[in-house]
């Protein structure tokens, strides 16, 4: 078992541990040496937290002894994104100036899988600020490289933990998203990944001080977990869903609702706004809603979601809005070419004077009782996480025409973002040497609904990670 420990399931990990069968210091260790093997070839883990860790799984290994109960992810390894606090750990978020910016207090999502037995073992890569583009590419550490092609992106934001996860460094990696983070690099990297309600995870995204962010970084950004199975997802979920009285806006209600009366209704919409979808995501769409079908769900074909282009127009005019006061600063720290991504949005999408703003905060409003009326209709959508396969590194900051597409292939993440409805990314299968994937998303508060179903889509066509990364024209062996 002891070489194998790294390949193991979330859920598996934590059991041997709490059952004596291996010690979380082995547990450990076998994930330090497949990042000593596998890390200098896609660099995805920026700081690792090797001494901590070990301190960690020595604490577990001690109260195991003593009789005391472990939790449900005693000893699992995870990874936690450059832009989430650990403890007495710089947040670096990928730039020069906060290498130094060493956080006080574990942000709330650390500090849940912490007691659920979960030890951090580094903190990955993302795009500079999270605002340099898709690409997982920051100022302080370069390049993160897709394990299954090197010339393919992995995906962003939380494309440092996407990558650690499927090549097996950690066992889950904790992200955020806001139009997609989470849910692209799971597409991107062959993994599953879950962007919650808002509200249904506790969080602290201040970025410097004690000030809150304006409305649109409160209610879009949340934190999300990424793992190789969706029953490790929903390990992590169960431990993530709560209330903390540093957050007023998590809400306590029941991870697991009622249950729907009869067969779960899916809406099927592989071309969200009519935009275009590749052949081989539209085919992953058909793959997905045939193992739905063979679960048992009613499975329907869908004329659309509501108000696609409507709010993604509304979602870019109160992003702009609410960040072009602290553009002149912020472009400072994003380096060399670093601003492109975000000053051709700008460009694009001009700020919102004070009376638009408010009748786009109405707006907002508007859409999201849309789209609660039609899942009140189908209270599971399928569909596509990205409209294309993983494209080249960097293709969004390259030009208009670049940004344009990857901004439309993204659309359903961005749109279900601004609505604030759960989204359960799971793969489909490995064509042309690429993971594809698609995404559930659900009523709001109904993870359970999108983890079940994403489950059973898993239960058909299988688990594609741990991989050894590629080198070249060459595998990696993994030992």
């Amino acid at each position: 078992m002891q070489d194998a420990l790294w390949k193991m399931s979330a859920a598996a990990q934590a059991e041997a541990v709490r059952n004596a069968e291996v010690s979380a210091a082995e547990l450990v260790d076998s994930h330090l040496e497949r990042i000593a093997e596998v890390n200098p070839h896609v660099n995805a883990i920026t700081q690792l937290l090797a001494e901590r860790a070990r301190a960690a799984a020595a604490q577990t290994d001690r109260r195991r002894a003593a009789g005391e109960p472990l939790g449900p992810l005693a000893g699992v390894p995870f990874t936690v994104k450059e832009s989430t606090a650990v403890e007495g750990v710089p947040t670096t978020f990928g730039t020069p100036r906060f290498r130094d910016l060493v956080a006080p207090a574990d942000a709330p999502p650390v500090a849940r899988l912490r007691a659920a037995g979960a030890i951090p073992i580094g903190h990955s890569n993302l795009p500079t600020l999270i605002l340099a583009g898709m690409h997982t590419r920051s100022e302080l550490f370069g390049d993160t490289v897709n394990p299954w092609d090197r010339s393919r992106t992995p995906g962003g934001s939380s494309g440092g933990d996407g990558v650690a996860v499927a090549t097996g460094m950690a066992a889950l990696g904790l992200g955020n998203d806001s139009g997609g983070s989470v849910r692209v690099p799971a597409q991107f990297c062959g993994v599953a990944g879950l962007k919650p309600t808002s509200g249904r995870f506790p969080a602290d995204h201040r970025f410097l001080g004690p000030d809150d962010p304006g409305p649109a970084s409160q209610m879009l950004v949340t934190d999300g977990p990424l793992a190789r199975s969706v029953g490790d997802l929903r390990l992590a979920y169960e431990v993530l869903a709560g209330v903390d009285p540093r957050d007023p806006r998590a809400v306590p209600v029941p991870a697991y609702g009622e249950p729907l009366p009869g067969p779960v209704k899916v809406a099927v919409v592989p071309d969200p706004g009519g935009h275009g979808v590749h052949p081989t995501i539209r085919a992953a769409v058909e793959t997905a809603a045939g193992a739905l079908r063979d679960a048992g769900y009613d499975v329907r074909e869908a004329e659309d979601v509501p108000r696609l282009d409507e709010a993604l127009d509304a979602y870019g005019r109160i992003t702009v809005t609410e960040f072009a006061t602290t553009w002149p600063v912020v472009r400072k720290l994003l380096g060399e070419g670093g601003d492109r991504y975000i000053e051709m949005s700008m460009e694009q999408t001009p700020p919102a004077s004070a009376d638009e703003f408010m009748k786009l905060m109405g707006t907002w409003l508007n859409i999201r009782r849309s789209w609660a009326e039609f899942l009140d209709e189908y209270p599971l959508l399928l569909g596509p996480v990205f409209t294309e396969p993983p494209v080249e590194p960097g293709l969004e900051s390259r030009d208009r025409a670049g940004r344009d597409r990857v901004g439309s292939a993204m659309r359903l993440c961005t749109v279900t973002s601004f609505v604030g409805v759960p989204g359960v990314a799971v793969p489909t299968g490995v064509v042309d040497g690429l993971p594809s994937g698609v995404q559930i998303v659900g009523r709001a508060f109904r993870e359970d609904l999108c983890l079940a179903a994403a489950q059973a889509i898993e239960a058909r066509l299988g688990v594609f990670t741990p991989v050894d990364p590629r080198v070249g024209n060459e595998v990696r062996v993994s030992r």
